[in-house]
């Protein structure tokens, strides 16, 4: 379509131009030979759409275009030609059929670099939440798509990972409960015949009551320890956190904070500070350090009193030390020692929903990656630092 109206409009232009060209011409030709210059001794080269100029005869044959003027009595015929409107339009079509093509490579490169791709993956998701992860995605050299399946079989295969481990786990945890069950009973039979001697004074002495109760008091204590092993073997399972130590950037860490926060600070109407700091390389887990980074931001604007929060850097030895302060704490200090304790909740935590076990997880995490974790109160302002290794 844009070639025909191309074709069509400078068809018109060209042509129209074209005829004041020769027009133009001509009339300069006359204007010299009334001014008394005869008509051979004109060079026509000079008009560049004028090819003869002669007296005319009639009958005689041109192969281009003419017209007759009468000049002082003698009519005479100027051959003129239009190659240059002829030349524009070569020239347009030649232009315009090259974008067509361009265009039309263009489209078949889109079609199958971009569109093709994408329909296949367009299923996997729906594979994926159906819980198809055994079977690996395939590799897509697209460079549009390329890492994002590769991203992808990577969260297949962490699911797929856990989901192993899960399993595993629950059988491990049915065997353990089983176990456990089946040991419990003993000290339990134990004690409700002991119950039942007593309480029908079937110990008659006193030597015999007092043995009794030392046995009922034995078997308590063994059921209290199968009961801790429970506890503890639970909290373990639950705190199986994988950290993978290397080597990483501090500025990689506090960039990935920042796009993250500084808009829902900014939404929440809290004024969010990071400290200027100087690029270094530390021993940890980014992922692992993020996340406990976010744990700690998420209790500044929970518990915090929503006006400001501020992240500055600290160097100690061959540690560098990452604070979260916020404002607005009401926490009292002898509460400090307990924030990393499993399940311990502050006296600020009322109506505010939690577990109390982020601060615990974001100790244990620090911990395997060889560095600490504290807090300390100045002056109504809480602080949360990490410690972490300097490479």
């Amino acid at each position: 379509m844009l070639i025909i109206i191309s074709n069509v409009y400078l068809s018109q232009f060209t042509h129209h131009n074209s005829d004041r060209d020769y027009i133009v011409d001509i009339s300069r030709i006359i204007t010299r030979m009334k001014d008394g210059e005869n008509i051979d001794d004109i060079d026509l080269s000079e008009y560049k759409t004028v090819v003869e100029a002669k007296e005319y005869h009639p009958g005689e044959y041109s192969e281009y275009a003419y017209t007759v003027e009468e000049v002082e009595g003698v009519l005479y015929r100027f051959e003129y030609t239009q190659e240059g409107s002829e030349r524009i339009l070569i020239t347009a079509n030649l232009v315009l059929g090259i974008m067509c093509v361009a265009n039309i490579f263009l489209l078949w490169y889109i079609g199958k670099k971009v569109i093709s791709p994408f329909v296949r993956i367009t299923g996997l998701p729906e594979e994926l939440s159906k819980g198809n992860l055994s079977v690996p995605i395939p590799e897509e050299k697209s460079r549009f798509y390329g890492k994002f399946l590769w991203g992808m079989d990577m969260l297949r295969e962490k699911l797929e990972d856990d989901r192993k481990k899960e399993l595993e786990l629950i059988r491990e945890r049915k065997t353990f409960i089983i176990s456990l069950s089946h040991d419990v009973k003993t000290p339990l039979s134990a004690i409700d015949l002991y119950t039942k001697a007593l309480k029908n004074g079937l110990y008659d002495s006193e030597d015999k009551k007092i043995e009794a109760l030392a046995g009922i008091e034995k078997n308590s204590e063994e059921i209290k320890r199968y009961v801790n092993e429970i506890a503890n073997s639970s909290r373990k399972d639950f705190m199986s956190l994988d950290v993978r130590n290397e080597e990483i950037y501090l500025l990689d860490i506090i960039k990935e904070i920042e796009d993250y926060y500084k808009d829902k600070m900014k939404q929440n109407h809290i004024q969010f500070d990071i400290q200027n700091t100087d690029n270094c390389i530390l021993s940890g887990d980014k992922d692992r350090i993020v996340e406990v980074m976010q744990n700690v931001l998420e209790n500044a604007i929970k518990y915090g009193d929503g006006k400001k929060v501020t992240i500055t850097f600290y160097e100690e030895e061959n540690c560098k030390l990452i604070t979260v302060s916020n404002t607005g704490c009401n926490l009292g200090e002898e509460e400090i020692p307990h924030l990393f304790d499993s399940f311990y909740r502050g006296r600020n935590s009322e109506n505010i929903s939690g577990s109390g076990l982020g601060l615990y997880i974001c100790k244990e995490l620090i911990h395997k990656m060889d560095g600490d974790i504290f807090a300390k109160i100045e002056e109504g302002i809480f602080n949360i630092t990490l410690v972490l290794r300097k490479m």
